[in-house]
C-alpha cells in the first residue's frame, strides 16, 4: 500500500496524529463526511495501547459501582452496534461470575461508601442480591436486542463449575463481546483510506506551527525523509503521548493532565475446556477475567498499576504475573503458576487525570478539548475505552464541524467495516463456503481466515486450488499470499506487525519461522531498514 506525499500546496481539513483506535475512528468518520483527512502514526497502527487491551466490547460492569451510568449505558448500546458492523472480528461471549461471601467492593467507590453507611455489618462485602441487581441494570440499560440476559448457574452441575474449587457452588452468567482490537484499528484505517483519507504509518510529527491561520506540520518517515502536511485543524489522538505532543510538537500549554495506568495480561496454556469466560472478584475489591484465547490458550487480566512515563515500554512485571496467578488460583482448583504462562503483554491506558486516589478508581470515560487559542484549532483526545471509540469519534466530529464550518450528519452506526458485511450468526456459513471454494483448507484454517478477513477471505486466497498455490508456508498456516495481502492492504511492514497485531500467530510460530518471515518481508518491500522480529513467544 503506497503512502502518497502531500502536494506542497494541499491543505487538508484534518491532520490526525495517532494511529490507535481513536485516531483511526476519527479519521474514518471524518473522511466519510467528506472532509479531507491525513493521519500520521509514528509506529505501526495499534502498536501501543490499542493492541494491548483485554479485547472486550463491554459496558464495564464494575463501573456501575462508580455510578458511571452514562458511560456504561453508552458502552452497552455500542456493544451490539459494533457486533453487527464487524461480526468477523467480534462475537458474543458468556461470562460466569462465581459467588462467595469474601467478595469485596473496591473501597473508593460511591456504592461501597453508601453500603458501609447503610449496612456496616457487611464490612465491604458484596451481597449476592446487589450483584444480581447490578446485572439486571446491566441487561436493560443499553436496550439489549441480540445478546442473552443474565441467568443463575448451579456450579455443582454445570460444566463451568468443574475447573473451579468446590466451595464455589453458585454463579451468575451474563453477556459481553470479544473484539480483535488491533484488527479493529487496521480496518478503521482501511475504511478511512477507502473514503479518501491519507494514512501514513511510521511517520512522526516532528513539529507543527500556525502559519496564516492553518497548521503546517513537519513530519518524518522511518527512512528519515521529511515532508510538510498542511491542515486547517489538528486532532491530537496520541493516547499516552497526548500531553507530550501537546507541549512538545504543538508547543501548547494546558491544565489537563493524563494519568498513565498500566494494564498487564498473562496468556497461559488452556485452563478449561468450555467456551465461556470467568469474571473473578478479589478480596481487594478488584476483578480479573479468564477468557478462552486463540483456541489453545487462556487470557487472564488485567492489572491497574501507575506507569511512570510513556517512553518506558510497558511490560508485565514478575510482581504482576504473580498477582494474576495468585488471583486466578483463588478460584481454579488447579493452581495457576508462572510455568503455565506462554506469553505476556501490557499496555498503558491514558486516563484523564481527575485526581482520584487509586488507578482502579480513575474514570475510563473520554474527554475532548477543542483549543482555538493557537490561531488554528486543535482537538485533544483524553482517555476513552475501546467499546466507545465510535461514539468518541462522533463526539469529536460534533466539535470539529463548527470549527471548520462544515455541517454533516453521523453515519457510522451499523455501517460494516471491511469484511463485515454478513449477519452476526453467519460465520459458520462463511467457513463452509470458503472450504467449498478451497477444499485444501482445514476447518481450523478456514475459521481463522474468516475471523480475520470475513467476506474478504476469498480475496486473500485468490484463485488457489491447492495449498502450494499460496506460496511459502511460514508456519501456523501463514502463507506468502496472506502476507502479501497484509503488506498491500493492511500497512504491515515487519514480522511483528503480522504475528502480533494483524494476527496472534506469534503464539504458534517458532523463532525460525519468524526470522524467515522478516527476511521475506524485507525483500518484498525492497530491503528497507526495519527492526528485527522478536522471538515468537518473547
Amino acid at each position: 500500500m503506497g503512502v502518497p506525499q502531500s502536494a506542497s500546496q494541499t491543505v487538508h481539513d484534518l491532520l490526525v496524529i495517532g494511529g490507535g483506535v481513536n485516531g483511526c475512528g476519527i479519521a474514518r468518520d471524518a473522511a466519510g463526511r467528506g472532509l479531507s483527512v491525513a493521519l500520521c502514526e509514528k509506529d505501526d497502527l495499534a502498536q501501543a495501547t490499542s493492541s494491548a487491551s483485554t479485547k472486550l466490547f463491554h459496558g464495564g460492569l464494575r463501573y456501575l459501582e462508580f455510578l458511571e451510568v452514562r458511560l456504561v449505558r453508552e458502552a452497552l448500546i455500542e456493544r451490539e452496534r459494533l457486533l453487527r458492523a464487524m461480526p468477523h472480528i467480534s462475537w458474543p461471549l458468556r461470562f460466569v461470575l462465581p459467588l462467595h461471601p469474601d467478595m469485596r467492593f473496591e473501597s473508593a467507590t460511591p456504592v461501597s461508601r453508601a453500603l458501609s453507611l447503610a449496612m456496616p455489618w457487611m464490612k465491604g462485602r458484596r451481597p449476592d442480591w446487589l450483584i444480581r441487581l447490578g446485572l439486571g441494570l446491566y441487561d436493560t440499560l443499553g436496550g439489549r436486542e441480540i445478546l442473552p440476559g443474565t441467568r443463575t448457574v448451579d456450579l455443582t452441575q454445570d460444566p463451568a463449575g468443574r475447573p473451579l474449587k468446590p466451595r464455589f457452588r453458585r454463579a451468575f452468567e451474563y453477556s459481553d463481546c470479544w473484539v480483535e482490537d488491533s484488527r479493529l484499528v487496521v480496518l478503521n484505517a482501511r475504511d478511512a483510506e477507502a473514503r479518501g483519507a491519507e494514512v501514513r504509518t511510521r511517520t512522526r510529527v516532528v513539529s507543527a506551527r500556525v502559519v496564516d491561520g492553518r497548521w503546517e506540520a513537519q513530519v518524518e518517515d522511518a527512512e528519515g525523509r521529511r515532508d510538510t502536511i498542511r491542515a486547517r485543524l489538528i486532532v491530537n489522538a496520541t493516547g499516552p503521548w497526548a500531553g507530550r505532543v501537546l507541549s512538545g510538537a504543538l508547543g501548547l500549554e494546558s491544565r489537563d493532565r493524563i494519568r498513565l495506568v498500566r494494564g498487564s495480561h498473562i496468556v497461559t496454556r488452556r485452563l478449561f475446556d468450555h467456551d465461556r469466560c470467568y469474571f473473578f472478584q478479589g478480596r481487594d475489591g478488584r476483578i480479573i477475567f479468564a477468557i478462552p484465547y486463540e483456541t489453545d490458550f487462556t487470557l487472564i487480566g488485567t492489572t491497574d498499576v501507575e506507569h511512570p512515563d510513556p517512553s518506558v515500554p510497558p511490560v508485565c512485571t514478575p510482581e504482576e504475573q504473580d498477582y494474576l496467578c495468585a488471583f486466578a488460583s483463588e478460584y481454579f482448583a488447579r493452581p495457576v503458576t508462572r510455568d503455565d504462562i506462554v506469553w505476556t503483554y501490557s499496555g498503558v491506558r491514558p486516563l484523564h487525570d481527575e485526581g482520584t486516589e487509586s488507578a482502579t478508581a480513575a474514570s475510563r470515560d473520554y474527554t475532548l478539548k477543542l483549543d482555538a487559542s493557537p490561531g488554528a484549532p486543535v482537538l485533544h483526545v483524553f482517555g476513552g475505552k475501546i467499546t466507545t471509540y465510535r461514539r468518541l469519534a462522533e463526539s469529536a466530529l460534533e466539535k470539529i464541524g463548527p470549527a471548520l464550518g462544515h455541517a454533516s450528519r453521523p453515519w457510522t452506526a451499523g455501517v460494516p467495516l471491511p469484511g463485515g458485511d454478513f449477519p452476526v450468526d453467519g460465520v459458520g456459513r462463511r467457513v463452509d463456503e470458503l472450504r467449498a471454494a478451497h477444499p485444501f483448507l482445514t476447518d481450523r484454517w478456514a475459521l481463522r481466515l474468516v475471523r480475520a478477513y470475513g467476506t474478504e477471505a476469498r480475496e486473500v486466497l485468490g484463485g488457489a486450488r491447492e495449498a502450494a498455490d499460496l506460496g511459502r508456508n511460514f508456519g501456523a498456516t501463514l502463507t506468502e499470499s496472506e502476507v502479501r495481502w497484509l503488506m498491500d492492504r493492511e500497512y504491515a511492514r515487519t514480522a511483528d506487525d503480522v504475528m502480533w497485531r494483524r494476527s496472534k500467530l506469534g503464539l504458534r510460530m517458532d523463532a525460525e519461522g519468524a526470522q524467515a518471515l522478516d527476511r521475506w518481508m524485507a525483500e518484498a518491500r525492497g530491503g528497507a531498514d526495519r527492526p528485527a522480529a522478536s522471538a515468537a513467544l518473547g
